[in-house]
């Protein structure tokens, strides 16, 4: 392999990176698609014909849907716990508001809590109702709670909470909540008591709905954000843009929910036996910035004056491996890093073992730097000495160029037997890289996504480990940086890093194409620019670590 294809290669490689990071993080632009009308429950809209959960004999007679006197005047409920504030409104007995103590909506002093239900949502979130409107009213119900106060505090134990709504037909629906001090898992349990004259035969409805607008859509190309659930053990991410093609899922659904960067909500059904999850349906459609996420599970028969309860559990929390994997129910599939994941999780894992022992995120990351370095030292190694024979050989080499430099075969012909005499492989220096390319990738991926890092300081002016780190802000915009716009001190101790990296490997032939390499330090502080500054963080401890072993291994060799 002569000196042009060594540059070759440096330069495809530099486009794997960039290449990469557009396939992986970036999403292309989707066609112009229709707007899509907002389903009624039950319908579904997809090109292949999917059954439905409730195609059964009906035993429910038709009822009118004329509309349930409702009460105008309803209260809501305020719930603390050592881990979250929760607000259910009786309008519905929907949770309206729910806000994490431990999480924080920006890193800045004073920012509010984390809210987990956007605003947009006024009606809030797991509303319930039938899939054949079997009971009237049953959508816009004003429950009435069990407890005549409006602020309830649980710092130890469970609290329940129920909420029942009546129909003039003697139908009543309960719904309670259970509250753990200790716990994001709520129980949330939904009871039918039939006291009308006839059987209701209908499937359950619990609604998780999302915003999904232009700004999430925009997060959402560097770490899906939207519709996502757990169905036959296997965890699926639903793009709200790919629903004209599919957007209702039939199967055991583990959980169903919705996914931001580093927290979600999910529904879950409780088995009575403990056993497999339920068969459901999930039917999910999208228009106006707003996402109807619909869990569906048939009922069993309920004849008059019988009674049945359908027990699930919510998630609403962070995205954290280590909160999520103490359950026993998928939730820790939720942690996922797309194609990845088989890689970035055990990182994860292994960065948040080191955290344990130095609570430092930012040198937890060094210290796994250092052992990704250790396990990859012996092709590092192998990779220098090839450097060290290429740079001893140079002489030779421009000798041959400069010999048979109007024959370029015989110059290629020669140059790859001085290659053969000296045993030296060329490629053997790039192997390394190569190698550590899905390292590098699945690295981004878990750095971006880590909900650990998300307002982790390191040190100094590196205050967000998840975030780009810029000293000083300046209200003026700089070239191909994002906002904020300060000095990437990081950012550029690592370019530099690589400069001096590349001044220690041997120097091509052609001082052409040594300037054209000199570039690369340039191009990968542009690239880096806006990446987290773990990731940066990695990157510059992995230059420092390589420079020493090449220095190493080119004294010991002179």
């Amino acid at each position: 392999m002569d000196e042009q294809k060594r540059l070759i290669l440096a330069v495809v490689l530099s486009i794997l990176v960039l290449v990469g990071y557009q396939a992986f993080f970036v999403k292309p632009p989707e066609p112009g698609i229709p707007s899509q009308g907002v389903q009624t429950q039950g319908e579904v809209q997809s090109k292949d014909p999917v059954p439905a959960v409730t195609e059964y004999p009906s035993k429910t007679e038709v009822v009118s849907e004329t509309v349930e006197p409702q009460k105008t005047n309803y209260r809501t409920i305020s719930v603390s716990t050592p881990l979250y504030n929760i607000v259910v409104s009786e309008a519905g007995a929907t949770v309206t508001s729910f806000e994490l103590k431990n999480y924080s909506e920006t890193n800045e002093k004073n920012s509010p809590l984390k809210q987990l239900v956007p605003k947009e949502i006024s009606e809030g979130i797991f509303s319930v109702d039938l899939e054949g409107r079997s009971i009237p009213g049953l959508k816009n119900a004003v429950y009435t709670a069990d407890t005549d106060a409006v602020e309830i505090n649980v710092s130890q134990g469970e609290k329940t909470l129920e909420f029942v709504f009546e129909t003039s037909q003697g139908i009543l629906v309960k719904k309670s909540y259970t509250f753990k001090s200790d716990s994001y898992l709520i129980d949330y349990d939904i009871t039918f008591q039939n006291g009308s004259g006839t059987a209701l035969n209908d499937a359950v409805v619990v609604s998780i709905p999302g915003i999904y607008n232009q700004a999430v859509k925009d997060r959402s190309k560097f770490a899906f954000e939207g519709p996502s659930a757990l169905i036959g053990n296997e965890f699926i991410e639903i793009d709200p843009d790919d629903l004209d093609e599919k957007n209702t899922y039939i199967g055991k659904i583990g959980w169903a929910g919705y996914s931001e960067r580093y927290f979600f909500t999910a529904l879950m059904s409780k088995q009575k036996d403990g056993g497999n999850p339920a068969d459901a349906k999930l039917v999910i459609s999208y228009a106006n910035d707003r996402i109807a996420n619909q869990y569906i599970q048939k009922m069993e028969p309920l004849n008059q004056g019988g009674q049945e309860t359908y027990s699930f559990a919510v998630y609403m929390g962070p995205k954290s491996h280590k909160v999520l994997s103490k359950f026993d129910n998928g939730l820790d599939k939720a942690v996922n890093f797309g194609f990845f994941n088989v890689i970035a999780k055990p990182l994860l894992i292994g960065m948040n073992y080191i955290h344990g022992v130095i609570p430092n995120y930012g040198i937890a990351i060094i210290l796994l730097t250092v052992i990704i370095k250790l396990v990859f030292w012996p092709l590092g190694t192998k990779s220098y000495k090839s450097m060290n024979e290429m740079k001893k050989i140079q002489p030779l080499m421009m000798e041959l160029r400069e010999k048979y430099k109007d024959d370029k075969q015989r110059m290629n012909q020669e140059v790859m037997g001085l290659y053969k005499t000296y045993k030296v492989n060329p490629a053997s220096g790039c192997l390394p890289m190569l190698v550590q390319m899905p390292i590098f990738f699945a690295l981004y991926r878990m750095l971006y996504q880590a909900i650990e890092l998300r307002h982790a300081p390191f040190v100094g002016w590196i205050t967000d480990l998840a975030a780009p780190e810029r000293l000083f802000h300046f209200n003026f915009s700089i070239p191909f940086m994002d906002a904020p716009h300060g000095i990437p001190v990081l950012t550029l101790l690592m370019g530099a890093s690589f400069l001096l990296q590349q001044k220690m490997t041997p120097a091509t032939g052609d001082p052409m194409q040594a300037k054209m390499m000199m570039l690369m330090p340039l191009i990968m502080t542009v690239l880096f620019i806006n990446f987290p500054a773990g990731l940066v963080l990695y990157m510059f401890v992995n230059n420092i670590i390589s420079m020493g072993q090449q220095y190493y291994i080119q004294k010991k060799l002179a």
